[in-house]
Parts: C-alpha cells; structure tokens; sequence
C-alpha cells in the first residue's frame, strides 16, 4: 500500500469527499453492495445509502467484494428510499435515478454542475429503481449500450457513474 500511496482508513476517514453519495433501492445480491462500497471509496463517495431489502454490514458476502471499504466508506439505513429521496433533496442534492425510462438523458450528455451535490440512485437487479423514487427525481440517467442486453450489472453500473461524476468533476482543465 505504501508503494501505491494509498490512503489508511483514518486518513480516508477525514479526508475530504467528493459531491456525490450512492442510494442503493433494494438491491438484493450482497456482493453488488459490497462492490458498490469497493467503488465509492476508489471514488471518495460523501456516503454510501442502503435501502429496503439492502443488506447492511457486517455481512460476509459484503465484505467479500467490499475488501475493507464498508469500513472506509460512511453509510447509513434508510427502511424506505422514498423519504430518504426527499430528505436528500432538502438538504440540496441533486437526485438522479440511473433508469431506463422515458425520457431519460444519456449519461453522456450528463453536465454536473459545479457546487452542487449528486445523490446517484441505483435500484434492484430485476425490479430497477422503483417508480416513487423515479417520479420524484430531477433527473433519470441512462448509460448507453450497444450489444444486445438492456441492462447493466448494479456494480457495473455504479463504477461508470461515478467515473464519469469524476471524470466531469475533478479532471477539468
């Protein structure tokens, strides 16, 4: 780690985040929580939100994929993601729902806004992201795919979200 200049958990602890949280809407597979935590802290994700039938640390399938990061990473409960949504919102982020749906932006022509906060909603591996929080989001993303699938693994999908928050965000000229 010390070759690799990487941060100890204290050090990330205190370290500042990047404008972005991850709400995870009833995710079922614990390995996809555990990878989503994996990438919120390669990312420096501000919180990491579990909700509904997520699976909540300590678990062993969670910390299999999440290597350490469910104790780098804050996060916290939410028994339904409806409030949580609204809650975020008071607070001044911006909630987008990573969903297929009418009238949905490609993420590619997704601009963040400097000085504003993200919440990044990602929803169950068979359901998506449920219709409440859908209809309540500023805005609904969708990652483009050109082969024959329609849809993205949630950790996948969560790795090219926060790339390409980062991407837009911290490596402007």
């Amino acid at each position: 780690m010390d070759e690799l200049d990487r941060l100890t958990v204290d050090a990330f602890h205190s370290a500042e985040k990047l404008p972005f949280v991850f709400v995870l809407d009833n995710v079922r597979s614990m390995l996809n929580v555990g990878s989503v935590f994996r990438t919120a802290d390669a990312f420096r994700a501000s919180r990491l939100y579990l909700c509904g039938i997520t699976g909540t640390p300590p678990h062993r399938e969670i910390s299999k994929t999440a290597l350490g990061a469910e104790q780098s990473v804050a996060w916290e409960y939410a028994p339904d993601c409806g409030p949580l949504v609204g809650r975020l919102q008071a607070e001044g982020y911006v909630v987008c729902a990573i969903e297929q749906v009418e009238g949905s932006q490609s993420l590619a022509d997704f601009q963040p806004q400097n000085g504003r906060r993200y919440a990044f909603v990602l929803g169950n591996e068979v359901m998506g992201v449920s219709e409440t929080v859908v209809e309540r989001a500023e805005v609904c993303l969708e990652i483009p795919q050109f082969g024959t699938k329609h849809s993205l693994n949630v950790a996948v999908t969560a790795g090219i979200v926060a790339w390409d928050f980062v991407n837009k965000t911290v490596f402007i000229d």
